[in-house]
């Protein structure tokens, strides 16, 4: 079996440092790879959590036992991934990809580039022990992909740092600007955030954005239903730059992607964090019991509460070589037991209901949360367009680093929509 990096992967101990900027190796273009022969088989995966690849090549390394075949899995950097998949795709396709649900996976299905595998769904049964989860990877009643862990966001911090300092997770925005007054009086970042990769500022908006106008509206967003200059989206905005200017979010959060932000996190340089379970890589091992969750603030009183539960997926290219061992392998690596421990290594809820119980409490902590809350969104760049996203994602990001610009960026946004859901 061979593994392979491409790109700069951020090992643990990088993250941990936190020093400057994290930084990846920039891909100039992925190699197709060679004709693949009956018994060979290519996966493409973006994981930087390096747990999460040991099971992968654990998994795949039995199937190699199993099956006879040889597998390559080539392991991109995660930003570089989500760009060269539109190529490779067309081109070069691997036998399997790893990759996100919703609409970010309908585009690709539109175009014809994911295959149907609703044949395996109905030769293992997965509708009855994956429930509504299913709904994440289907098109017009088909299936496209196997969904993997869902994770639900939301605010992290230590639990030791809340204990030792008095302080109590924030229930309400008012909350929330009193604790960032605490942590800075205390040296501290009131929110840890590292924009550089774009997406976690999205993160903040699809939060901000739920909390006062609710799922319908956003998801009316999302699908281009409703402007980017409509008064609704004010409030959002006028309360985001209250959080900006009063200082609450990392100096220099542009030039930072979200591992070293979490790593200020897990060294006590910063109060609270909005991600997901994954900032447990973040963290060493020892201290991952001092990871505490809680529900982003609310902000309008009585608004039901609604979360960001992203579910990434795992494919088939239509133009893949081997689809049958390809379907073998899916079978063997989403076996209960497999899956648990893949998605245990990420912090995330596993999507079939026969997974061995969560050894992790985050885990645990998550599906309790989960069962409280009224409706889900994916996340920013996995609900809307992709062209729609990648411009979103530039305008919340320059956003939090200019605020001053609102007008121009929402306005930009509204050309990019309204060129978009003709």
């Amino acid at each position: 079996m061979d593994i392979r990096l491409v790109g700069k992967a951020s090992s643990r101990r990088a993250v941990l440092k936190g020093a400057g900027a994290f930084s990846a190796l920039a891909i100039t273009g992925l190699a197709a790879p060679a004709v693949a022969q009956s018994k060979d088989l290519s996966i493409i995966s973006d994981l930087g959590n390096p747990e999460q690849r040991d099971v992968l090549q654990r998994v795949a390394a039995e199937f190699e036992k199993k099956s006879g075949a040889k597998v390559v899995i080539n392991n991109m950097e995660h930003e570089a991934h989500k760009t060269a998949i539109r190529s490779y795709l067309v081109v070069g396709a691997p036998d399997i990809c790893i990759w996100f649900s919703g609409n970010r996976m309908r585009a690709f299905v539109q175009r014809g580039l994911f295959d149907d595998i609703s044949d395996l769904f109905e030769r293992e049964n997965y509708k009855d022990v994956l429930g509504v989860t299913t709904a994440a990877v289907s098109v017009g009643g088909k299936q496209y992909g196997l969904p993997l862990g869902g994770l639900l966001w939301g605010m992290y911090y230590r639990k030791d740092v809340f204990t030792e300092k008095n302080w109590t997770p924030p229930a309400t925005l008012s909350d929330l600007m009193m604790l960032g007054e605490n942590a800075k009086s205390a040296g501290m970042i009131p929110v840890s955030m590292g924009t550089k990769g774009l997406w976690p500022a999205a993160g903040w908006f699809d939060h901000m954005n739920l909390r006062i106008n609710g799922l319908e509206h956003h998801l009316g967003l999302m699908d281009g239903k409703v402007p980017y200059t409509d008064a609704s989206l004010k409030p959002v905005f006028d309360k985001w730059e209250e959080l900006i200017k009063a200082n609450m979010f990392t100096p220099d959060h542009t030039s930072y992607a979200w591992e070293p932000a979490g790593a200020a996190l897990a060294q006590k340089k910063a109060a609270m964090m909005d991600l997901a379970a994954f900032i447990k890589a973040a963290f060493p091992a020892e201290d991952r019991d001092q990871i505490g969750y809680a529900a982003f603030p609310e902000i309008v009183p009585g608004m039901k509460r609604y979360e960001d539960y992203s579910v990434n997926s795992i494919h088939i290219p239509k133009n893949a070589k081997n689809k049958e061992l390809a379907r073998d392998f899916l079978a063997h690596f989403y076996q209960p037991e497999n899956l648990a421990a893949y998605t245990e290594a990420e912090g995330s809820v596993p999507p079939r209901n026969d997974c061995p119980p969560s050894k992790d409490p985050l885990v645990s902590s998550a599906y309790a949360q989960f069962k409280t809350i009224a409706g889900t969104a994916q996340y920013y760049d996995r609900d809307t367009d992709p062209d729609m996203a990648q411009e979103g994602l530039k305008g919340f990001q320059e956003f939090m680093a200019k605020p001053e610009r609102r007008s121009e960026i929402l306005d930009r946004l509204e050309k990019t929509r309204q060129r978009i859901f003709k």
